[in-house]
């Protein structure tokens, strides 16, 4: 199969593209869509009629991995995973690779080709590549905590649907991806209703990349092509031309999370109304008022947590594990009923090395989830964790209507 690009075709006439020259170096931005052949046949063209020293990709270190590492996915510690309390966000990539995939084979394009032909290309070549994106996971995690209450719930509940989803995606996504970027397409309207997620998702990467390309040329490149998604283009050769400040602290601005506490303030809010609520009920109605209320408190919560690691298919220990932490739970972030049952079903049913080698594939669909033992141990740490958050608030409810 012949792939040298098309004689007279540099790739960039007829794709979006922008030439920023700052500080002896000259940068050519190709705005790809990242669903598109057309792109993946520019990016071809482009290195090879240009002259560029270095090949800078819209990737990081892990979503490089995972696109030029077929076996990435079987080298997860999920042990490790569990005790350092990522299973939601390790969850939430493998609904984004779901999504890819289910494009994938509906399109007949891989989600991100381009990217991957240009970090290929590089290394054919011989020429230097650097991955200017943030990682996914800080993205995640500082467009997690920029929302309110009832924001977060809304980006679980869609990140949890597109857990889920088998059926095809819909025409307006697709045309959103070939305009601009995956993860804004991923997260949908929201991300354009909600100025935190917004500004995460886009607009701190757009900033982001800039400074990582001025790092490149001031580590000697002179010559560079930039691969990212069109949706990009605009914001990242204003930020190119205009930013002035040193790069690396705009890194570390732009890497930075805000230090939570040890203890949340929801925790000791929660923990200060049991506490109080329980001793109120004993002072007023003795040990049958305090009782009942403590008791309603195990019970409810209990069952909630219960229920939720039963419907992920948890074994018995799992569901009792999850039963006798459930209470707890709310008390200190360490007794979560979710990482705690997760634990166990891992211990129990240990995953084999055949488990991690299929967790793509298995995760493409909602059957796999359940038949996966790795994907199971993350659908059991989130229904867990949301059939005890459901008994919680349950559970309150009853406590305040018995103090009121």
């Amino acid at each position: 199969m012949n792939t040298t690009p098309e004689a007279g075709y540099d790739g960039l006439h007829d794709q979006p593209h922008a030439i920023v020259e700052r500080d002896g170096v000259r940068y050519t931005l190709l705005g790809t869509a990242h669903v598109s052949q057309a792109s993946v046949d520019a990016v071809k063209a482009a290195m090879w009629h240009g002259s560029y020293d270095t090949i800078a990709v819209e990737l990081d270190e892990q979503r490089h991995r995972a696109l030029t590492d077929p076996d990435a996915l079987s080298k997860l510690d999920l042990f490790q995973i569990l005790r350092e309390g990522k299973t939601g966000l390790v969850a939430a990539n493998l609904a984004l690779s779901a999504y890819q995939r289910r494009l994938a084979e509906q399109l007949g394009v891989e989600p991100g080709a381009e990217l991957k032909a240009a970090a290929l290309g590089a290394n054919e070549r011989g020429l230097r590549l650097s991955l200017i994106d943030r990682d996914v996971g800080i993205t995640l995690k500082r467009a997690f905590r920029g929302l309110g209450f009832w924001g977060r719930s809304k980006l679980m509940a869609g990140l949890a649907a597109s857990l889920f989803a088998d059926e095809e995606v819909g025409a307006d996504e697709i045309e959103k991806l070939k305009q601009g970027d995956f993860l804004e397409s991923s997260f949908g309207e929201f991300a354009a209703s909600s100025p935190p997620l917004y500004r995460a998702v886009i607009a701190e990467r757009d900033r982001f990349m800039a400074a990582r390309l001025r790092q490149v040329g001031a580590q000697g490149a002179r010559d560079v092509l930039a691969v990212v998604g069109a949706g990009h283009l605009k914001g990242l050769a204003e930020h190119l031309r205009q930013d002035q400040d040193d790069p690396a602290p705009v890194l570390d601005e732009l890497n930075a999370l805000p230090k939570a506490s040890s203890i949340p303030w929801f925790t000791i809010i929660v923990t200060v109304f049991l506490l109080g609520g329980f001793a109120w009920g004993y002072q007023q109605g003795g040990i049958e008022l305090g009782g009942d209320l403590l008791l309603k408190w195990a019970l409810v919560t209990g069952i909630g947590g219960a229920v939720g690691c039963a419907v992920a298919g948890g074994h018995p220990l799992s569901i009792l594990a999850a039963f006798l932490a459930s209470p707890l739970t709310p008390l200190h972030p360490a007794l979560a009923s979710g990482n705690v049952s997760a634990v166990v079903e891992a211990w129990i049913r240990k995953p084999t090395y055949a488990d991690f080698l299929r967790l793509r594939d298995d995760t493409g669909t909602l059957k796999g989830w359940w038949r996966n033992r790795v994907a199971r141990v993350l659908v059991n740490f989130f229904l867990t964790s949301l059939g005890t958050a459901i008994g919680v608030w349950t559970a309150g409810i009853y406590i305040i209507g018995k103090l009121g």
